[in-house]
């Protein structure tokens, strides 16, 4: 089996690695006599309908049967307060040598303590779609959060008999099951706005002050990604889609992108049937630094219901939908009014039959990474050769913030941002992941692109014409000039985008951008003395800088 849950006796004791104070409060919380185990998708279905609240529509759910759901399941909504995403300033990490780890695990016991007196639900489901990555996590929650409890479910693989196979042919890593403990009830006083504890090398969290769907989605894939980090592979939040040929080699590419920057769009493209296209993945799964094949971490999409106008087909595959309006049709039936009507950042878990060309695993070895952008001093495309700057580029990802985070009040959406690998859900070391993208770019000779999905100098770049450069690359048509007098950089001459590296202007804005991921870089070494990036990266930015001038 891939994790363990259970120990022989001579292991119970303190000097076990598998162990820790953190894990120990939150797993032996699973086993009060207030918590019930939820053994099956349709019990979590009847528990989330008598949910106070929710609404039952008359939209049906497709795929009852192969979901576990009651024939006749109808899409489920639920709407909850004005904290509409992802808190990130709530994440505290016991194992970070600036974080007081005695004091978070006082507040721990004391949280868990709080909700005592309430009634629980727990459940098992898989993380990882292959028996050779596939982890077992447990989670627990108030009675009154069976919605969560039911779309992390469907978003994940329920632990039944056919995944209990599979598992138990599972490669097999030596560390703990995952526990994830999930009390919205419970305010800590000292955390007003929450606070999400993670211990990542004992493979568990605990969430409390938090409702949004996405604290539990991300915080089991910041586990899972710790998990695999130490085991061999790279982690990914992003797409991967690969294209299959008679005549050549296969070409697998994998897009990385903050919510909103166009990664589901890439990865799902079907670019008009010209090509045999499967989908792994447009948010969650690992690479292989070993033979670069890839595996999909959960089956379903959590996807933003705006992006998916009313009778939209893949509208059919909803299962369970939050902070969505609902309305009557013509016909007097509950519907969805999915554009953000309500509020900003409507969310739902969609099954995997909206991908009919779904995989769970990549045998094929990683071909090209994609870093998506939102930068205005790049082309459209770039094509990196050089594998420290390919990983520095990477390292740096310049991107704006979307309505999927709760950010502080009055923060400029259109602010740049650098978001290392596009992931803002690592509990390691940043460098971890510079030394695992670098790997595949030498190890694995993967090919290294950035795609800017904004504007550049002014114009917009629509998404037609970013799928317009995928279909070049994929067909071999792709031609590249010297971006400038930079080693290993060219870009995709584009008729209505020229690229004028004499033009003072541009030059100073690209500078600027540049010199925006140089300080970034020097600042995080700053903040972080014991685990500093790279010299390499540093020094691969002040040349550009320096030539710049």
């Amino acid at each position: 089996m891939s994790t363990r849950e259970r120990y022989q006796q001579s292991e119970l004791v303190k000097a076990n690695s598998k162990f820790s104070r953190v894990r120990s409060t939150i797993e032996s919380a699973f086993y009060g006599n207030n918590v019930h185990e939820v053994k099956s998708v349709a019990e979590a279905y009847e528990l989330a309908k008598r949910q106070p609240g929710v609404i039952e529509t008359d939209l049906p759910i497709l795929h009852t049967s192969d979901l576990g759901l009651p024939v006749g399941a109808k899409q489920l909504v639920y709407n909850h307060g004005k904290i509409l995403g992802r808190t990130a300033s709530a994440r505290h990490f016991v194992d970070d040598s600036e974080e007081d780890a005695a004091a978070l695990t006082n507040r721990l016991y004391e949280d868990i303590y709080a909700g005592h007196k309430q009634k629980y639900l727990k459940t098992t489901v898989l993380v990882g779609l292959d028996p050779s990555f596939s982890l077992k996590a447990h989670l627990m929650l108030p009675e009154d959060q069976a919605f969560n409890l039911l779309s992390y479910m469907l978003n994940f693989r329920f632990f039944d008999e056919k995944a209990a196979e599979m598992y138990g042919k599972s490669k097999l890593y030596d560390e703990g099951d995952l526990y994830f403990y999930f009390d919205p009830n419970v305010t800590d006083p000292a955390y007003p706005n929450g606070l999400a504890i993670f211990d990542a090398p004992h493979n568990c969290a605990a969430v409390f002050g938090l409702r949004y769907f996405g604290e539990l989605k991300k915080g089991t894939l910041t586990l899972a990604w710790a998990l695999a980090h130490r085991h061999g592979y790279a982690a990914f939040h992003g797409g991967e889609q690969a294209f299959h040929f008679e005549d050549k080699k296969d070409k697998v590419f994998a897009f990385y992108g903050l919510s909103g920057s166009g990664k589901s769009t890439l990865t799902h493209a079907d670019h008009g049937g010209k090509y045999d296209i499967t989908v792994l993945h447009d948010d969650a799964f690992i690479i292989s630094r070993e033979d670069g094949s890839s595996v999909a971490l959960e089956p379903a999409y959590f996807d933003k219901t705006h992006d998916y106008p009313a009778g939209h087909h893949e509208t059919k595959y909803y299962t369970t939908v939050m902070n969505c309006a609902v309305t009557l049709d013509e016909a007097g039936r509950k519907v969805l009014v999915t554009e953000d009507l309500r509020n900003n950042n409507g969310r739902v878990i969609k099954s995997r039959y909206t991908s009919a060309n779904r995989v769970d695993v990549e045998e094929n070895p990683i071909t090209a990474l994609f870093w998506i952008m939102k930068d205005n001093s790049l082309p459209p495309v770039l094509k990196v050769t050089d594998p420290v700057l390919a990983t520095t580029l990477g390292l740096t990802l310049a991107t704006k913030r979307t309505s999927a985070e709760n950010l502080p009040k009055g923060f400029d959406m259109n602010t740049l941002v650098i978001e290392p690998f596009a992931d803002p859900f690592r509990a390691y070391p940043v460098g971890g992941d510079y030394g695992d993208f670098k790997e595949l770019f030498t190890k694995r000779g993967a090919e290294c692109y950035v795609l800017n999905t904004d504007a550049f100098c002014g114009k917009n770049i629509p998404k037609e014409l970013t799928l317009e450069i995928i279909e070049k690359l994929v067909d071999d048509t792709d031609q590249w000039q010297a971006f400038g007098d930079f080693a290993g950089v060219s870009y995709m001459p584009l008729a209505d985008y020229p690229v004028n590296l004499d033009f003072a202007e541009y030059k100073q804005n690209l500078r600027a951008r540049m010199q925006d991921r140089l300080d970034w870089l020097n600042m995080y070494n700053g903040e972080h003395p014991k685990t500093p990036l790279p010299e390499e990266a540093k020094e691969c930015l002040e040349k550009i800088v320096s030539e710049l001038k």
